[in-house]
């Protein structure tokens, strides 16, 4: 069963009629024994990492995650759910997070006054190294991102894909063993996102190809 781990965070919907439109079922769940019991779990959102934050503590979910995180659970973190994977955000006068790993959240700061902020649209991911999500994907793909904050990993190879905007290149696309998360949302991304839930739902958890 894949859980989508419902933090008051919004864009549920969406990320579960991506996998209905791919044939599969998906529950959103608040519920801790649920997300421990699921065999893949997704943790998207979109709005603010304090708010969000603190929705997870409320709930509960925070030792879930981090349970199933270090258990091997294929996990995929989405847009405010991939920020929240780091250790802290700069958002909201600055933010702890759940450090499932490691790395922080600053904001864009363009100098070029066209560049606005948030980033909303379709912007080009290259892929840093391989990975089983990417599988049929080709380098270079354009995926749908709507983002004020970006995630700079501590380690650089966590970097699974990155993304030019508002004069930084961030990693679009994190990974380390069996967490994965993408800055852009896959399921507003068309086929190519699909593709991408569809790879998420075969993943063994392995970080490789092989």
């Amino acid at each position: 069963m894949i859980a989508i781990v419902d933090y008051r965070a919004g864009n549920l919907t969406s990320v579960r009629l991506a996998f209905q439109a791919l044939g599969l079922e998906a529950h959103v769940t608040s519920d801790p024994e649920t997300i421990l019991s699921a065999g893949r779990v997704v943790f998207p959102g979109v709005g603010a990492a304090g708010s969000a934050m603190a929705s997870l503590a409320e709930l509960g979910l925070t030792p879930a995650l981090r349970t199933v995180a270090a258990r091997g659970t294929p996990f995929l973190g989405i847009c405010l759910g991939t920020q929240i994977l780091l250790d802290f955000s700069e958002e909201d006068g600055g933010t702890p997070t759940l450090g499932l790993l490691p790395g922080r959240v600053p904001r864009f700061s363009p100098s070029d006054p066209w560049d606005k902020v948030p980033q909303i649209g379709w912007n080009q991911v290259r892929f840093v190294r391989p990975h089983p999500l990417l599988a049929g994907i080709e380098d270079g793909s354009e995926f749908y991102f709507v983002h004020s904050f970006y995630p700079v990993p501590a380690d650089p190879a966590l970097a699974l894909g990155t993304t030019d905007y508002a004069g930084v290149t961030f990693a679009s696309m994190l990974g380390r063993g069996n967490v994965a998360a993408t800055q852009f949302h896959p399921e507003k991304s068309g086929r190519l996102g699909l593709r991408l839930l569809a790879n998420f739902a075969t993943w063994t958890g392995a970080d490789s190809p092989c």
